[in-house]
């Protein structure tokens, strides 16, 4: 994570907008971000092993399925309480934010076709070598999910993960996710989530005051943004999500919240904490974050009429 990230101008509010002059602005902020830090799972240490080769990816999907493991447990592979595996055999699918391709590798096997797109060049080049790598069929482009590159109604299933509440206009992307969905086609969105724990807690008084955060950053906003990845971050209540998801036409079929494990120690990164959590039952994170929604992921289901 670059805590020596700068916001772009005009970004003073959980779920701010820019302006039209600012929107190309904010959009290269966020591509520079990313090309800059891609998503490699790598601040717990290096990943040992050469970039784009099987074991890298093998690696990086170790430590992203063993976390996500802990907040959502599989029953046959990673992410099947949120991935219609078994319904995806005749669709088409499009991924928003390829990222490294751990989603992509899940999910390309399954569908009719596979499509992922990403902002970044870097992300585009890792998920296309994974595919290579891996014998995978599909499709990567590079694009900016704000004008998606697509006829209308030419996806069935549309899946992101963490990726558009980083974008400019995360609005201007679920108009076009609508446009090009079929008629009662669904998308499965992950989004951050303003929770109190995270937020206010974790971020504001342990962060703020007692680690002198505010010292540095006038206010909550700049300060959550100080330790979250991206050069933009939005978090949304549950309310102000519906009211934008529903604003662009679909209906809201499923709302979670989840978290990561990490999230209930209100504790820096180290190995004290690292022996917290071990010795911590993962059922017992899951009931902060999932069952009393203290978790910073909001996870959507979403339906064109």
């Amino acid at each position: 994570m670059d805590t020596n990230q700068k916001l772009p101008p005009g970004f003073s509010t959980p779920t701010e907008l820019p302006d039209a002059q600012k929107q190309g602005e904010w959009q290269q902020h966020n591509r520079s971000w990313w090309e800059k830090n891609p998503m490699r799972y790598d601040w717990g240490g290096r990943i040992p092993a050469a970039e784009f080769s099987r074991e890298f990816y093998q690696e990086i999907d170790a430590r992203f399925f063993f976390d996500s493991s802990r907040y959502m447990p599989p029953q046959e592979r990673p992410f099947d309480e949120i991935i219609p595996f078994a319904e995806l055999r005749q669709k088409d699918v499009l991924e928003i934010g390829v990222g490294n391709g751990s989603h992509a590798q899940l999910i390309a096997p399954h569908c009719n076709s596979y499509t992922g797109i990403d902002l970044t060049g870097y992300a585009v080049q890792s998920t296309s070598k994974r595919f290579e790598a891996f014998g995978l069929n599909g499709t990567i482009r590079q694009m900016d999910a704000e004008k998606l590159d697509f006829p209308d109604a030419s996806f069935d299933f549309i899946w992101s993960w963490g990726v558009i509440h980083h974008s400019a206009n995360t609005g201007q992307i679920l108009a076009e996710m609508h446009r090009v969905l079929r008629p009662g086609g669904t998308a499965t969105i992950m989004v951050y989530y303003r929770s109190f724990l995270y937020y206010y807690i974790t971020t504001g008084l342990f962060r703020g005051i007692l680690q002198g955060g505010f010292l540095k950053k006038r206010s909550l906003h700049e300060l959550v943004q100080l330790y979250t990845d991206g050069a933009i971050a939005r978090f949304y209540t549950k309310q102000e999500w519906a009211d934008l998801v529903q604003s662009k036409g679909f209906a809201l079929d499923q709302l979670l919240i989840k978290g990561q494990k990490s999230e209930i120690f209100l504790l820096p990164a180290s190995k004290f904490k690292d022996a917290l959590m071990r010795l911590t039952p993962n059922a017992f994170s899951r009931f902060i974050t999932n069952t009393c929604q203290q978790g910073s992921f909001l996870i959507t289901t979403l339906r064109k009429p």
